[in-house]
């Protein structure tokens, strides 16, 4: 069985973004971290993250690059998976 997560992110600060995307990008970055929690193999990993950062207030997950013309969906898509990366690697 798969322990239930509560990921709260306060705040994501964007720079360069069209401040009408804002909602679309959020609700992209919700579904794909949600779907990739749920891909964690075991409970283990998901025991070492949690560990990891149970004392972190901040984290910078690093930079990704973005296409010209990206659309919200698609950018909140690599938001999630940016924003996985920094806490699971």
């Amino acid at each position: 069985m798969k322990p239930n997560i509560k990921l709260h992110i306060e705040e994501l600060v964007l720079h360069g973004f069209a401040p009408g995307d804002r909602h679309a990008i959020a609700d992209a970055v919700q579904r794909e971290l949600a779907q990739l929690f749920a891909d964690q193999s075991t409970s283990a990993d998901f025991a070492s993250v949690i560990e990891k950062h149970s004392n972190s207030h901040r984290l910078d997950a690093g930079a990704f690059h973005v296409e010209q013309n990206s659309r919200p969906n698609s950018l909140g898509n690599q938001i999630a998976r940016t924003i996985h990366g920094g806490l699971t690697k």
